[in-house]
């Protein structure tokens, strides 16, 4: 039997649910970084309250977090091998830093990572002859 127990909003760039499915308790965890150019303070407060999200989940409970962390974390893991499964995209930027070292720090691994995606899944713009 699955069940919702609990939703909980923590900004307008973070929120969780908390879900029962069996015997397990999974909290998914959906994020939006702030991009490059906003205040630094808006970004150290939105890794603050992901770090508080993470902090209140049980070490007895399965935690997925999802989203857009707006940053690169380059196409080889070079020095985070632990975490990144060596196929990611493009080159590092300077986000890539704070998504690299917040998952060492929690023992996370960027999934996406770990397997080959085709060229025209890795396009998030086309307009034209346009593509980012």
């Amino acid at each position: 039997m699955e069940q919702v127990i609990e939703v909980r909003r923590k900004s307008d760039r973070t929120m969780s649910i908390k879900l029962a499915v069996g015997a397990e308790i999974f909290n998914v965890v959906s994020v939006y970084v702030p991009q490059m150019g906003l205040d630094e303070n808006i970004k150290r407060l939105f890794w603050e309250d992901l770090d508080e999200v993470i902090q209140s989940t049980l070490q007895t409970e399965k935690l997925l977090i999802g989203g857009d962390f707006n940053g690169h974390i380059g196409r080889r893991g070079d020095g985070y091998e632990t975490i990144h499964g060596g196929f990611g995209c493009s080159e590092k930027n300077s986000g890539q830093v704070s998504i690299l070292d917040f998952s060492i720090a929690y023992g996370l691994s960027i999934v996406n990572s770990y397997f080959k995606k085709k060229e025209e899944h890795l396009i998030t713009f086309k307009s034209g002859n346009t593509r980012t």
